[in-house]
């Protein structure tokens, strides 16, 4: 079982940035697919970004240009560096895990991870 664990969370104004982190607990960490989804209050979870065992990156339309997620394998750390920040945003974010192989297609949906972390609360105020 995956442990994941989210931090970086906070409240900023519109137009700022925040990076995320999500650290792991796994020995096969590198392996892994690992994703980012969000949920605002009254509404369902939904797809932010993942990025694939081998680092390459996809994106919600609503994200792409302004957000970036990145992995370190060595310290089994996933990040979401968030830019140009709307209040639309706020949410609170979750990173989620799953094995992998390497022809694995982009996982978008929260039914495709196995592990979740804890999640963390980003606010944007206008």
């Amino acid at each position: 079982q995956v442990q994941l664990r989210e931090s970086g969370g906070g409240v900023v104004q519109a137009g700022d940035s925040l990076r995320l982190s999500c650290a792991a607990s796994r020995r096969t960490f590198s392996r892994d697919a690992l994703g980012w989804f969000r949920q605002a209050p009254g509404k369902e979870r939904e797809f932010v970004a993942t990025i694939s065992r081998t680092g390459s990156p996809y994106y919600a339309d609503s994200v792409n240009n302004r957000f970036t997620v990145s992995r370190d394998n060595a310290k089994k750390t996933v990040y979401l560096q968030m830019n140009s920040l709307k209040p639309e945003d706020t949410a609170v974010y979750y990173c989620a895990a799953r094995d992998s192989i390497l022809t694995a297609p982009y996982y978008t949906s929260d039914s495709d991870y196995h592990s979740w972390g804890q999640g963390t609360q980003v606010t944007v105020s206008s």
